[in-house]
């Protein structure tokens, strides 16, 4: 009997334990699901209380320098379903008509119609909320609300990406997702301060997920993206992008790259690499060829910048006393031997003996092997470095490549001779023109930027750039004598295919080797030319490079000088500077529709020649009206065997009127006139204001090539 007792109160001690342990149990995990999970299932049933949409917010915009829009976001619609609200007795006619209006298959959006979707442990989750269509416009959002489907379908304010200039400037832009999410560019680099913050609309639903008659309804207000205002001129980046093409096409190259800075102040006005895409529709369906189309060659390719560098190299020797330009002598007979190796110069035969204004306009490799010499690895190499090669320059640019600098401890006697012309280095264009801009502005180098402003939706300014001096590299007296030098390079030298009647430029050529697994790549060169105006006191440096031009002489004096110079020209005029003066340059008169013989007269009396070859109504003429030229120079004409004949009855005029131009932006007054044949000069200073006065009144008849002076709203 005792046994049993013994026996009933251990299995009664077990069930007390058990129910103990199972009453602690309950204790603890109510313990967790209201303290620890606490957070997480107050937002469960919040999801079950509520339907929460989210309010797009709007996109900031990129700007250019003068306020014009060069990427915006513009307001589209998108189609939400609340499943739950739907009848389904509804469902499949509702289905039908959404994917007529939609033009979408009926399965895809009944798919999205559907009440629960199954999960991947078989259970299944109700559908509060999906998205059927995004980015529709005005008229098919009126159609769907004509249709009257209910309250389960709703539609909501969406935003698209547009970029109103199309590829113009593609490479820098970048582009976003549906989603407005920056991929590529700038778009992305600067995504968190143009993304702006979305708002919610909160509302209150029942167990079924239906709203409630009575619920409340919480709206928070979306807070739009920031403008981002670059140094871009769009009118310069325009004329880049334009003789890029040329010189791509004209030279069938592989690339085409430029860029255009105000060497004063390291501001980007223009850089691209041709050929690009156009970021409203990038060709996501071929990602390799989105990827080369895409990819900012002018900060992120490395390459040997061949005669071009000679500009540094002629600095360095100039400013270490290392050299003197009334002393220096350089005798070339086509080659140096340098540690044992031959080093040819690019003239077979050699210059002969030369001072430091000729050695340089002829580009002599010999001559800048000496002064490489001359100057040893550690002085040169001191220059390398001051004028910002081996290192990114920072200008706001995701991508950008340092360049390839040897180790000095590597270097050889050589590797320094090959360095004084431009081989055994490597650089990126934006490098080279950020160090030229130094050597000719006064000796200041300055940090390139291409980011101005970042302005808030509420007017209020994030962040601001201004002009960055990095360092001093060169004295002023040394700056002031290599622009001499280099002015002398296009008026006497290398470089003539830049000189631009009327103005002072200064500049220099490059023609590199590429290079293969096997070493040299045989045919296969980058032919470049950077150029500055005005060469007494610079403003605008401009490189452009043509890679692996297919032509039967490479020369940077051929492939890419010539662009260079009407990217300067243009540039020059854009900006109010007008030529110099000269007794001789003429400005070529209108001959479009005059005979043969009228247009003879009419170049005759300027001093011009005619070079044609029927007699006919002259069509087209090259240089064109209002364009400088030597007097002597020959005008080429195209008649109506060649170029477009005009209509019979159609009268070309001698003259034009002067349109109005108050109230315009800058590049719209400089597209009127230019439409016209007129040129606009700006009197005082220009901050990005609209056209104030004018100094010839709008209906004034003038002369075809007229200057038109205006001034700006400050």
């Amino acid at each position: 009997m005792a046994k049993k007792k013994s026996v009933f109160f251990q299995r009664l001690i077990l069930v007390a334990v058990c129910v103990v342990v199972g009453f602690i149990g309950v204790i603890i995990k109510l313990f967790i699901l209201q303290t620890v999970q606490a957070e997480k299932h107050q937002q469960m049933a919040l999801k079950q209380w509520t339907t929460d949409t989210s309010i797009t917010a709007a996109r900031g915009r990129i700007l250019d320098t003068n306020g014009d829009v060069l990427a915006q976001s513009g307001t589209v619609y998108k189609v939400l379903a609340w499943p739950q609200e739907i009848n389904d007795s509804d469902r499949e006619r509702i289905a039908a008509e959404l994917a007529e209006v939609l033009d979408m298959s009926v399965e895809r959006v009944s798919s999205r119609l559907a009440k629960e979707r199954v999960l991947e442990d078989g259970g299944t989750m109700a559908i509060k909320e999906t998205v059927i269509a995004r980015q529709i416009d005005r008229e098919t959002v009126d159609k769907i609300e004509a249709l009257k489907l209910g309250g389960g379908i709703v539609t909501a304010i969406d935003t698209k990406r547009y970029y109103p200039r199309g590829s113009l400037l593609s490479q820098v832009l970048g582009f976003t997702n549906i989603d407005s999410d920056g991929q590529e560019g700038i778009e992305l680099t600067y995504n968190k301060y143009l993304a702006g913050e979305n708002g919610r609309m909160i509302t209150e639903t029942d167990r079924d997920g239906q709203k409630l008659a009575y619920g409340v309804q919480e709206y928070v207000e979306a807070t739009d993206g920031a403008d981002l205002v670059l140094t871009v001129d769009s009118t310069v980046e325009a004329i880049l992008e334009k003789k890029l093409e040329e010189a791509l096409t004209i030279n069938k190259g592989k690339t085409a790259q430029g860029i255009v800075m105000n060497c004063k102040t390291g501001e980007i006005l223009a850089i691209s690499t041709k050929p690009d895409y156009d970021p409203n529709d990038p060709p996501r369906d071929d990602l390799e060829l989105l990827a080369s189309l895409m990819r900012n060659r002018v900060i992120a390719d490395a390459y040997e910048p061949g005669s071009t560098f000679k500009i540094v190299t002629l600095s360095a020797a100039i400013d270490s006393a290392t050299v003197s330009p009334d002393s220096f002598s350089a005798t070339c007979g086509g080659a140096r031997v340098v540690d044992g190796q031959t080093i040819k110069c690019w003239k077979k035969g050699g210059h002969g003996t030369q001072n430091l204004t000729e050695s340089t306009e002829n580009s002599c490799n010999c001559a800048f092997m000496d002064m490489a010499l001359a100057l040893g690895t550690e002085e040169l190499y001191e220059y390398i470095y001051k004028f910002g090669f081996g290192s990114t320059t920072d200008c706001g640019l995701a991508g950008e490549s340092a360049g390839i600098v040897i180790n000095k401890k590597y270097i050889r006697t050589m590797n320094l001779a090959r360095i004084g012309f431009g081989q055994s280095i490597a650089v990126t264009p934006i490098q080279l023109a950020t160090a030229v801009s130094a050597a000719v502005n006064g000796g200041i180098l300055y940090q390139p930027y291409i980011i101005k402003q970042i302005v808030g939706s509420d007017g209020t300014v994030i962040l601001e750039n201004t002009p960055t001096e990095v360092r001093r590299v060169i004295s002023e007296e040394s700056s002031a004598t290599v622009r001499g030098i280099l002015e002398s390079v296009v008026e006497n030298g290398s470089g003539r295919n830049a000189k631009i009647e009327g103005y002072r430029v200064g500049g220099k050529t490059g023609t590199a080797q590429k290079y293969d697994e096997t070493g040299v790549a045989a045919g296969k060169l980058i032919a470049s030319f950077i150029g500055f105006a005005p060469a007494d006191d610079p403003e605008y440096v401009v490189l452009v490079l043509v890679d692996e031009p297919q032509v039967g002489q490479i020369f940077g004096s051929t492939v890419a000088a010539p662009f260079v110079k009407d990217i300067l020209e243009e540039t020059l005029r854009h900006y109010g500077h007008l030529p110099i003066g000269s007794e001789q340059t003429v400005q070529v008169p209108y001959l479009i529709g005059m005979t043969m013989a009228e247009a003879e007269k009419a170049l005759a009396e300027l001093g011009l020649t005619a070079v044609f070859q029927t007699e006919s109504v002259v069509t087209a003429q090259v240089p064109t009206a209002g364009e400088y030229a030597i007097v002597g120079t020959d005008v080429l004409i195209y008649t109506d065997d060649i170029g477009i004949v005009p209509e019979e009855d159609e009268t070309v005029p001698a003259t034009v009127k002067v349109p109005r131009l108050v109230g315009k932006t800058r590049l719209e007054a400089y597209d009127a006139l230019k439409a016209l044949g007129l040129y606009m000069q700006i009197s005082g200073e220009y901050d990005g204001g609209k056209v104030l006065t004018q100094s010839l009144e709008p209906g004034t008849e003038v002369t075809i090539g007229t200057t038109v002076t205006v001034t700006f709203e400050t």
